[in-house]
């Protein structure tokens, strides 16, 4: 039974005498304030739990080609985050991925649209899935960590069977925007997907059905993910378009800044605990290139972040260099595209450091122990209660050396 809760009243405004709106906020229109207690880095806990599983670092990388491959997935759990394998890439349609991964990074800038949709039309493979889930399992230093596949609604019903089989222990069912049900078209003349098998997917039998713990996205709205989170589901995903590589917002005009976007959806998991005992953890996906980000995200409420672009530029990603998204690839509407983002770092130093930039793009757990650290906050929960102001200026006030050398926080993310 779903939970009976009253939604909140939301304060609006007019863009003009027919239309109301309201205010959103994004991560550099907001600062986080110390309270006056502080604590040693040592005693800040950054753990947090999905389903039966426990993370000790709130990062996941996303199920992008660019960013999760099945050679590096094993360095990112080991590091203690979790990576999220894209089923409907490459990994899964090619037996030598590393040849297209040279294609794609070697194409044009006139090029590669044209390129990756043909890449893309090859068929997934059921035993391409079960082979890159034991290869990933395999790289594990604890057998005990989740290996995670990332799947459209579409497909989910079909490949239920076929994940089950191969061992998988986190099931992603990914879209720009996800519903409590998604009805797919009875013929594939005008669908905007890579595989064209029509079905539907009705969340809360899915979930019942699964063996897997079902994480689903993306929503920015308080009223769906209150009803997302009575299907059953362990977690939600949260944002439209913030990615570095994706272009929705521009394609399609549709997103919510990711500030307001998480406080949204975080009151939303809370109404849902009270009413329900039920916790269902949220994730800020997207937009967070440096490790202020991250600590506002987890300040907004999330319980953990999903970055693409920062693993991207890792010396272990699959393309060095380069990063594209999930819709990229499109064969009738792309909504993604192909950034260069260089090479910067090791996983390792990305995560747990040193770092060796002064921007605060490497080092992201450090960067969140110490924001703890100074604001008093000892847990995510504790950070979650972080003091939050609107300051558009946070990011340019007595910054202008900085911007005018593109050094520290003048340079680009």
């Amino acid at each position: 039974m779903g939970a009976t809760i009253t939604s909140p009243e939301k304060e609006t405004m007019q863009i003009g005498l027919g239309k109301q709106t309201r205010r959103a906020y994004g991560f550099d229109e907001i600062a986080l304030v110390p309270t006056g207690n502080t604590l040693d880095v040592e005693l800040c806990d950054t753990s947090w739990q999905l389903g039966p599983f426990k993370f000790d670092v709130p990062i996941i990388a996303s199920a992008m080609d660019s960013v999760v491959s099945p050679e590096n997935a094993g360095i990112i759990v080991n590091e203690g985050a979790l990576a999220v394998l894209n089923l409907q890439g490459i990994y899964t349609r090619y037996e030598d991925y590393s040849k297209v991964l040279r294609e794609m990074a070697l194409a044009t800038k006139t090029e590669f649209v044209e390129l990756m949709q043909k890449i893309y039309q090859e068929p997934i493979k059921p035993e391409l899935v079960k082979k890159v889930v034991k290869q990933i399992k395999a790289s594990y230093k604890d057998q005990a960590k989740p290996v995670a596949i990332s799947l459209a609604p579409y497909l989910a019903n079909e490949y239920l069977p076929i994940l089950e089989e191969a061992g998988v222990d986190i099931i992603v069912i990914q879209s720009t925007v996800v519903g409590l049900e998604h009805r797919s078209a009875p013929t594939n003349q005008s669908k905007d997907v890579l595989d064209t098998k029509p079905t539907q997917l009705k969340l809360e039998e899915f979930c019942k059905r699964s063996s897997i713990p079902v994480v689903v996205g993306n929503c920015v709205d308080y009223k769906i993910a209150l009803k997302l989170m009575d299907t059953g589901i362990a977690g939600l995903l949260i944002g439209i378009g913030p990615g570095a590589a994706c272009t929705s917002r521009g394609v399609l005009g549709i997103g919510v800044p990711m500030a307001t976007a998480i406080a949204d959806c975080r009151q939303a998991r809370d109404d849902h605990y009270k009413e329900t005992g039920n916790y269902v953890p949220i994730i800020a996906d997207g937009g967070m290139g440096i490790g202020g980000d991250i600590c506002k995200a987890i300040a907004c409420g999330a319980d953990s972040v999903m970055i693409g672009s920062p693993f991207a530029r890792t010396v272990e990603a699959p393309a060095p260099g380069f990063h594209w998204g999930m819709a990229t690839p499109s064969p009738v509407l792309p909504r993604g595209t192909r950034i260069k983002v260089g090479t910067h770092c090791t996983i390792h130093e990305l995560i747990h450091g040193p770092a060796r930039r002064d921007d605060g793009s490497q080092n992201l757990l450090g960067a969140l122990k110490v924001s703890m650290a100074t604001l008093g906050a000892s847990t995510i929960k504790e950070m979650q209660d972080a003091e939050v102001i609107i300051a558009p200026s946070i990011l340019t006030e007595g910054k202008v050396f900085q911007t005018a050398q593109e050094i520290g926080m003048g340079s680009s993310r």
